[in-house]
């Protein structure tokens, strides 16, 4: 590598091992990159400042993000957790699993894991805690699951790899079911055998047929939602991006006038609330944009491609290598500034190694993911923590059963290809 690009990483890194905003980390790096260490005009920059954003992919991000706020503001969250504790409640560990349940439903809508981290948390942790849950067990489950967020679709961090790959959206969507599924078991089978024995534990009645009949009748509208933004997907009714616009719309209706959890005058609040957010998310893709057109520009990402060539013969060593470079990537970077940068940096190695981009976006996802939860930078730590007013050390501990589990499903995903890939092939969006 040349001494400008070992100069720029180390800049970037330098700045991003401070206080410095991720965005600023990626603008000023960019910045003093085409002013030091290129011919080209800084004009440049500011173009691909202008164009990263003029994007149309980017607007499912935005209405995902308004969706997910609306949820949170109403009682479609409510009726969310009352349905999975209708499920699971009555067993051995059953609240446990029913916030697992709830994390895989909300985030089958929001597409955030910091979402929903910060909608079922406040609710799940102090529920757990007044009927007999451990203290560690509690906070480990309630900062993983929201890891669902964006490994069941629609995921924000899929929806920026489609953008940056050009594979399909709707079928980068289809590999995360059942990923998240083998999540959701495995949680719900460890905490299962953990409180099997434990009678201390306040376990809820088995429900009848007519309180179960009763609890989908009360969460049926905002099961709906889900029903909607698949079924309109996959029937092709509508696109990833209509479908957004159709669940806000929708989750707006429900809970002014059916659920009347929320009042006209809560309608600005949230949507500049959102906007507040998307702002934010945006920013990052701007920076991160800029700084993948020097990357190109410099020729970064064909330099790294030879290199990992001449060094690494086998798609199995190449696949365990990119998933320890991720993990340690996502301990210091957010999903969104690591798939845009690291994708176009990734993508023209898989066809030397016979990788599907479908395939590498789930595992650059679920890695990513798993990043959320993984000291110093995961966000959830921090979340969980100030919720349940624990130090980050005490909340890593915690995540660690839980991490195990997501760490079992992302080898499953990586080295068993065909398990994820046959619903996409099935369904025709792999020839």
């Amino acid at each position: 590598m040349e001494m400008s690009n070992l100069i720029v990483m180390l800049l970037l890194l330098g700045m991003m091992a401070t206080y410095i905003p991720v965005f600023m980390c990626l603008f000023f790096t960019s910045f003093l990159s085409f002013l030091f260490f290129t011919d080209l005009p800084t004009l440049l920059l500011v173009q691909t400042l202008l164009r990263s954003l003029d994007k149309f992919a980017l607007v499912v991000v935005l209405f995902f993000i308004l969706c997910g706020n609306i949820m949170t503001a109403g009682s479609i969250v409510e009726k969310l957790i009352k349905v999975a504790n209708a499920l699971v409640s009555w067993l051995p560990g059953g609240l446990g699993m029913a916030g697992v349940l709830a994390c895989g439903l909300f985030g089958a809508i929001s597409g955030s894991t910091v979402a929903t981290v910060v909608a079922l948390g406040g609710f799940m942790i102090p529920a757990l805690l007044d009927n007999g849950y451990e203290e560690k067990f509690t906070l480990g489950l309630m900062t993983t699951s929201p890891n669902l967020g964006v490994i069941i679709p629609p995921s924000i961090g899929m929806i920026l790899y489609s953008m940056i790959s050009n594979v399909s959206l709707e079928g980068l969507f289809l590999t995360g079911f059942l990923p998240g599924a083998l999540i959701m078991a495995g949680v719900c089978v460890y905490t299962y055998f953990f409180y099997r024995k434990k009678t201390e534990i306040t376990r809820m009645p088995v429900p009848t047929f007519m309180e179960v009949l009763a609890v989908l009748r009360e969460g049926f509208w905002s099961l709906m939602l889900i029903v909607i933004i698949f079924g309109g997907i996959f029937s092709g009714a509508f696109t990833a991006n209509e479908a957004a616009v159709v669940a806000c719309v929708y989750a707006f209706i429900v809970e002014l006038f059916i659920h009347k959890s929320m009042k006209l005058s809560d309608v600005k609040r949230i949507t500049v609330n959102s906007a507040v957010t998307s702002a934010t998310l945006l920013i990052i893709v701007a920076g991160a944009t800029c700084f993948g057109r020097y990357l190109t520009l410099e020729s970064i990402p064909g330099q790294i491609t030879e290199a990992v060539l001449s060094s690494i013969r086998s798609p199995v060593v190449f696949l365990l290598a990119m998933n320890i470079l991720l993990l340690g990537v996502g301990m210091f970077m957010d999903i969104i500034s690591a798939t845009l940068i690291l994708g176009p940096v990734f993508l023209p190695m898989l066809s030397a190694f016979g990788i599907d981009p479908l395939h590498f976006g789930l595992i650059l996802t679920v890695n990513l993911a798993i990043g959320y939860c993984t000291p110093p930078m995961g966000v959830s730590l921090y979340i969980t923590g100030s919720i349940a007013n624990r130090d980050i050390i005490y909340i890593s501990k915690a995540v660690m059963p839980f991490l195990i589990i997501q760490l079992a499903v992302l080898m499953i995903i990586t080295y068993l290809p065909n398990v994820v890939l046959w619903l996409p092939k099935v369904m025709g969006f792999i020839p």
